[in-house]
């Protein structure tokens, strides 16, 4: 009887045990999914929430490398570096063809009519050593080249032009895209082709090609 009674008992524990750390397992369990939940829950975030999120971020990157260059360089022109670099050399050439030796910035008035204002545009091409072809008994002009002399006053350009007839030669600009390169000058009037304080005390010497 004792020995039934013993082996009883200890079933009796063995099950108690089992019972109880069957239950405090389950119990752990159920607690540490309650916290979770309570966690998430507090964080308020879903997975749509991220998407939208990465979505609007990517789009804000998108647009400021878009809009950046145009910050970067405001006045960008769509002339590329061989037109500015051939309008440079053009008023490089008109400035040292119309001026002495001891006054490099200093362009004769008349000199320039004669030179280039009474010149057709074919002629100031090759003056100029412009692009131009033949084809058909016509001439293809590549290259279109603008020299005028201009105040140093802001304004529209046909304001500026100190005279369109005598110191303008080749192409009429129409605020199309050009190219330019511009001089300071100081202009020597002996014909009186200048107005009264028109270079007073320079002038610019603007060449747009295009």
């Amino acid at each position: 009887m004792r020995g039934k009674r013993t082996e009883t008992s200890s079933i009796e524990a063995e099950t108690r045990t089992r019972t109880g750390t069957g239950i405090g397992t389950e119990t752990g369990t159920e607690t540490g999914i309650e916290r979770r939940s309570l966690t998430r829950g507090r964080r308020g975030q879903t997975t749509q929430d991220f998407v939208v999120g990465i979505g609007i971020f990517i789009l804000a990157m998108a647009f400021v490398f878009s809009f950046l260059p145009s910050l970067i360089t405001p006045f960008d022109s769509s002339a590329g570096g061989a037109e500015i670099a051939q309008a440079d050399r053009i008023a490089d050439q008109v400035v040292t063809n119309l001026s002495e030796s001891d006054r490099p910035n200093e362009i004769n008035a008349s000199e320039f009519e004669d030179r280039y204002a009474g010149h057709s545009a074919a002629e100031l091409r090759t003056e100029l050593g412009l692009r131009a072809s033949e084809n058909g008994g016509e001439t293809v002009a590549f290259d279109r080249v603008n020299v005028s002399v201009e105040t140093l006053t802001d304004g529209p350009p046909d304001e500026q032009y100190v005279n369109s007839t005598a110191l303008a030669a080749g192409e009429t600009y129409n605020n199309q895209s050009a190219a330019s390169a511009a001089r300071i000058v100081t202009v020597a009037d002996e014909e009186g082709i200048l107005d009264d304080g028109d270079c007073e005390p320079a002038c610019r010497l603007v060449v747009r090609t295009w």
